[in-house]
């Protein structure tokens, strides 16, 4: 009765299952340890985004990991260098599109920190000059951007003006000086920017996103996957067991039945 199961068209059937069944569970674990990341973010962000400024070099030190300090925010002091300002293309906020002012500052010890002002709408120009004055700013530590799959590169040599993202990496060789290992986000500056442009750039979106919802889809197609397998196996006898039955009540024994469509 059961040995049509180890047919070759039923084997093949059977690992069909079975590879649907492991690779749909697996992406619903996937998408709960992406859930798992992000939460770990949404954490970190609340806990340091806030937290009272310290100065830069007491928090960011040469044997500091970035991953530990990103988001902490520092003040530092010194004169911002108006003609290595670099422009950040294809930066949208509040649902508008526009580039983020990038403006490299010469540090009290001859060290430069890239500090991007903020954002400037597409509408907005350039937005204004940027005054060659010794300042002293609270900003927000970020890592280095790298770039991701299918975003953008940057061309591989030459000086940047305009750059897709802040990969210090990239830029360091075209400024006069050690550029700091991290770039930063003004908060606030003395004196203060005028004209109300560069915008602050906004706090990222704490949400947890869908991940759980998809993670429980995945789950649920398994489990529809393998209910249908034992529903297809279940019908397969039935139906066999059927036919055996016709043929003994018509005096004959049960004949060879062909391999049945899956």
């Amino acid at each position: 009765m059961y040995r049509f199961l180890f047919r070759p068209k039923w084997i093949g059937f059977h690992l069909l299952v079975v590879v649907a069944i492991v690779t749909m569970i697996n992406l619903g674990f996937w998408q709960l340890r992406r859930l798992d990341q992000r939460q770990a973010f949404n954490a970190t962000v609340e806990e340091r985004y806030d937290a009272p400024p310290v100065p830069l070099d007491a928090l960011l030190t040469p044997a500091t990991d970035p991953a530990d300090v990103e988001w902490r925010p520092v003040t530092a002091s010194g004169t911002y260098l108006p003609d290595e300002l670099i422009l950040i293309v294809n930066r949208s906020q509040n649902g508008r599109a526009g580039q983020n002012v990038v403006v490299p500052m010469r540090l009290d010890d001859g060290r430069i920190l890239l500090v991007n002002r903020g954002f400037i709408p597409l509408d907005a120009g350039n937005g204004p000059d940027v005054p060659a004055t010794e300042v002293e700013v609270i900003a927000r530590l970020r890592h280095s951007q790298e770039r991701r799959v299918g975003q953008l590169s940057d061309p591989a040599e030459g000086d940047l003006d305009i750059a897709q993202r802040v990969d210090i990496e990239r830029l360091a060789p075209q400024l006069p000086g050690e550029v700091v290992p991290m770039y930063v986000d003004l908060i606030e500056s003395k004196p203060p920017e005028a004209g109300g442009l560069p915008e602050p750039v906004i706090a990222p979106t704490l949400g947890e996103g869908n991940h759980l919802s998809y993670a429980v889809q995945w789950f649920i197609f398994s489990l529809a996957v393998a209910v249908g397998w034992v529903l297809a196996v279940r019908r397969s006898i039935r139906t066999r067991r059927a036919a055996d039955e016709a043929d003994i009540a018509a005096g004959s024994p049960p004949r060879p039945r062909p391999e049945p469509a899956v």
